[in-house]
């Protein structure tokens, strides 16, 4: 709703904001591409409109004063917005260049392998990958597109589902004896707890879950890095929790096993976000069509090994009694 009091015109604030910037009607002046004059008056206009000094005038520069710092602050951030906004929707202005910002752990241990069959669809498209936890702004980068792990809620940006996650227990199979009691010998396994927000919450429930069976929790390893917990499970280190797509294909090779047949619905899947005019760009259209046919082995994967196993049943948060029911027998 409009406060009834009219702004100040545009041209004056923006012949103020280039003056702030540095502190001379000179430069403003050839950065608007106008004479100096024309930029000393409108800041004139500004300032008589306002009833405020904004400068103070010296012989070699101009300085702002504490009315003009206070009024610049407000206008770099409106003058900023106003122009993301214009490039948002503006064409691509990189057509051949795809700027990604993804999840380090997915990045090394799932994307980057297969990013070769991308560019031989679309050898016209340059690639580069940036690895980051980091959510951008997308203001003041040319980055096209972010790869997240989270629950697709992000102020100002669209998010699409990529697809979901699940958490399963693993280690290497040579820390578990398939021909002795599972139980026991789990006691003798340390956890190695990953401090991720992703997986963070799931170690409450599975501690009540291994308490439920007198099972205490030895944890000497803590890591945030999803990488790092992948090597030490294979160097046989202990028993995490992971997320579904970074160890299906150890899994699929053996090279680690679920030795309890139980999962978690992660809290965080993975989506594409950006702001909703980049997902009408040629090049981000093409990168995702490709990962959205890429990630479907993953999602094959897991309704394979849940038909393969049909022991495995889910722990939830809040259900004590359904992991009762799961190590029954073992």
């Amino acid at each position: 709703m409009s406060s009834g009091r009219a702004l100040p015109p545009l041209k004056s604030l923006q012949a103020f904001r280039y003056a702030a910037q540095t502190f001379s009607f000179k430069r403003a002046a050839e950065s608007l591409f106008v004479t100096q004059a024309a930029v000393s008056q409108q800041i004139k206009t500004l300032e008589q409109a306002l009833g405020v000094d904004l400068f103070e005038r010296h012989t070699r520069q101009v300085v702002l004063t504490a009315e003009g710092q206070y009024l610049f602050e407000y206008v770099e951030k409106a003058f900023g917005l106003l122009e993301e906004g214009v490039k948002g929707i503006m064409e691509d202005p990189s057509p051949n260049t795809l700027v990604i910002s993804t999840v380090p752990s997915f990045s090394n241990r799932w994307l980057v392998s297969r990013l070769g069959g991308f560019q031989a669809q679309e050898p016209e498209i340059n690639l580069r990958l940036s690895p980051s936890i980091d959510l951008s702004t997308f203001a003041d980068s040319d980055l096209d597109l972010c790869i997240r792990l989270g629950r697709g809620e992000y102020a100002g940006l669209t998010s699409q589902l990529l697809f979901r996650e699940y958490l399963v227990l693993v280690c290497h199979p040579s820390m578990i004896h398939i021909d002795e009691p599972i139980r026991a010998q789990l006691l003798n396994i340390p956890i190695i707890t990953d401090t991720g927000p992703d997986v963070q919450h799931v170690w409450p429930v599975l501690q009540r879950f291994l308490d439920l069976y007198d099972m205490p929790m030895k944890s000497h390893l803590h890591v945030e890095d999803s990488t790092s917990l992948m090597e030490a499970l294979l160097s046989r280190q202990g028993l995490a929790m992971m997320r579904y797509s970074l160890v299906y294909e150890q899994i699929e090779k053996g090279q680690l096993i679920c030795p309890l047949p139980i999962y978690m619905k992660s809290q965080y899947d993975f989506y594409l976000v950006a702001p909703a005019p980049h997902f009408k760009y040629q090049k981000v259209m093409a990168f995702k069509r490709w990962i959205e046919d890429e990630v479907k082995v993953i999602d094959s994967s897991w309704m394979t090994y849940l038909k393969t196993h049909p022991d495995m049943e889910e722990v939830r948060q809040a259900s004590a009694d359904c992991a009762r029911a799961v190590v029954k027998g073992c």
